[in-house]
Formats: C-alpha cells, sequence, structure tokens
C-alpha cells in the first residue's frame, strides 16, 4: 500500500504526539536544540526540520505558533511553603487589642481601707474568703519581700493579678449588658450567678517590658465600666488621676513602677498567648501550676464538681415529677 506525502505527515505526527505524551506522563525535560525542543531524555536524536526531515518540534514555546501534536510550553508553579506547628507563644495577635497609656495604681490582697481606697481589699468582688484562699497578707512592701512572693508565705493563690472596674454579676445573677459585650461570654457561661472574668488574663507593657497577670477582683472605684474594659472609650472615673487598672505587689515588681501609680499598657490574651516567666509558677488558680483546672483557665476542681451537682441535681427532679405526670394523664 502507498502512503501519500499528507498521509505519511500526518502519521509522523501522531507518533511524535504520542512520545511527547509520554514524556510530559513521566515528568521528563525536553531540551532545545537549534530551536527545535525534542526528548531528549527519551534517546530521541535531535533533528532539525529540513527539505528531507519535515518533523514538527515536539514542544511549542509560543500558543500561536501551535500545530497538531505539538504541546504548550507550562510554567513550572513554585511549590507550597511548609506549614509548621506553633511551639511557642503567639507574639502577634490582633483579636484583643492594646489600651494606651493607662494610669495603673497598685493593690493588695488584705489591703485595709484608705481614703485613695475605701473599699477594702480582704475579700474581691468573687471571693468572700480572698486573704484565707490567697494564704495572708501580700505586703507590698519591699522589706516584706523576696522577688515577687511575700516573705511570710508561699501564696495558695497567683501573686500576678489585676482588677478592672466591670463585674459581670450582680446581687440578682448574670447582668444583661454581659452576653454583649465579653467576648467569650458563650463560650464560658454555664449559669447565672457565676462570673466568666475571673482568672481571665492580661499583657501589661511598660516600656520594653511585659508582664501576664490574672482577673481577681474589681476596680479601680467603678464595677460597670464595660465601655472602657470591653470597648474602645477611656476609664471613666475621675478617681487616682482616672485610673483605669490596679495592679499587684509581683506585677509591680516585675514592672519596676517608680512608685505606686504608673502608665501602662495593657490588653486581653487567651492562654496559649502567655509565655513562661514568673506568673506561671504559683497558685490554686493558675492553669499552668495546677492542671485540674479548665481549658480557658478560668475555672478549678471544685467549680466542676458543682456544675456535676447541679446536673446531678436537675436530673433528680425530672424523674420525681416522671410519675406524677404520668399519674395525672
Amino acid at each position: 500500500m502507498k502512503l501519500t506525502a499528507s498521509a505519511l505527515l500526518c502519521l509522523i505526527t501522531a507518533s511524535w504526539s504520542v512520545l511527547s505524551n509520554v514524556a510530559v506522563a513521566q515528568n521528563l525535560q525536553a531540551t532545545s536544540v537549534s530551536g527545535t525542543r525534542v526528548a531528549s531524555t527519551l534517546g530521541i536524536e535531535a533533528l532539525h526540520p529540513s527539505k528531507d526531515n519535515p518533523l514538527i518540534p515536539l514542544i511549542s514555546e509560543e500558543p500561536a505558533h501551535l500545530v497538531p501534536g505539538a504541546l504548550p510550553m507550562v510554567a513550572q508553579r513554585p511549590s507550597l511553603p511548609r506549614v509548621f506547628a506553633p511551639t511557642r507563644p503567639r507574639e502577634v495577635y490582633t483579636r484583643f487589642p492594646w489600651k494606651l497609656d493607662i494610669v495603673t495604681t497598685v493593690f493588695w490582697v488584705g489591703e485595709l481601707p484608705t481614703a485613695n481606697n475605701p473599699t477594702p481589699n480582704t475579700v474581691s468582688a468573687w471571693d468572700r474568703r480572698w486573704t484565707s484562699n490567697f494564704g495572708g497578707y501580700d505586703n507590698p512592701s519591699p522589706t516584706a519581700r523576696e522577688g515577687y512572693l511575700p516573705k511570710e508565705f508561699t501564696p495558695g493563690q497567683n501573686p500576678f493579678y489585676f482588677a478592672l472596674p466591670y463585674n459581670d454579676i450582680s446581687r440578682s445573677g448574670t447582668k444583661a449588658s454581659a452576653r454583649a459585650v465579653i467576648p467569650w461570654f458563650e463560650k464560658s457561661f454555664y449559669r447565672s450567678g457565676r462570673t466568666v472574668l475571673k482568672g481571665r488574663w492580661i499583657a501589661i507593657r511598660r516600656g520594653d517590658l511585659v508582664c501576664y497577670a490574672q482577673w481577681e477582683d474589681v476596680g479601680p472605684f467603678e464595677t460597670d465600666d464595660w465601655e472602657y474594659v470591653f470597648g474602645d472609650k477611656r476609664p471613666k472615673t475621675k478617681g487616682n488621676r482616672g485610673a483605669g487598672l490596679d495592679v499587684s505587689p509581683a506585677v509591680m515588681t516585675f514592672l519596676q513602677f517608680p512608685s505606686g501609680t504608673d502608665m501602662v499598657d495593657w490588653r486581653f490574651v487567651d492562654l496559649d498567648e502567655v509565655p513562661d516567666g514568673p506568673w506561671r509558677q504559683h497558685g490554686s488558680n493558675n492553669p499552668f501550676a495546677n492542671s485540674s483546672l479548665t481549658e480557658n483557665g478560668t475555672g478549678n476542681s471544685s467549680e466542676s464538681i458543682l456544675k456535676v451537682r447541679e446536673l446531678r441535681d436537675r436530673l433528680m427532679a425530672s424523674l420525681e415529677s416522671e410519675p406524677q405526670s404520668a399519674a395525672v394523664k
């Protein structure tokens, strides 16, 4: 059977197309010889178009010059970057912004009322036995302290604590404003009258120093200033030059306050943002020192027991009411 010139050209074209597809399928490189690209790794001899050798190139660089059987060149894409799981606390975080230039005063567990602080600190807004649970009087005098701790005892709670002027509970239960303004309310709330603020962490910055502490009381002066604590307003109080934050003697020592009042920046942080430091070493209320605390660091074993008891009581009450309901039917 004789083949015409056009049929022979089509046959050769089809053969080169199959070879080029094999090269692409095996991720084989193509090289260029005198303007013609051939599959060198397949061992095919470099061919040059001529009157006796009218072969087309395997691969064409320009889409406008494509001919049957040729493949377009595809630009090599960079590989995706590797993803590493974090192994240290986060250093950049934007969920909770910094509150800047806040007048900050010092208070301590066991402090008695004074003219500038009419509220005693023998109890806290959430702990009626605060002094006893802490372990004693957290004397701020430098001569009465060793480092960040009082000399007389090792604190039973975290000595790095603070107060902010908002309380999420009142005598009648959880405030209506709490659900709307507290960012972590839905995650932490489980019944009315139980605070979701106690034990939360903040970062406190003075110059190049950054300290971390837990929320253990309410103040200074105000108890409902949510526009400042969770919003973008300045503290509403006029007391102590508009103070918006109270910190413990341990925080004061770490930040090197020159006196009992200074200017700091602060912001809320999540538990995984708290780095290693003296604030992680002590206290039954400290999730880093007490493994029985809940994930967000605000609960303790007694609170967990309380939750279980409440669930038990509800279940027993519902079981006791079932026979009466059946009798009525």
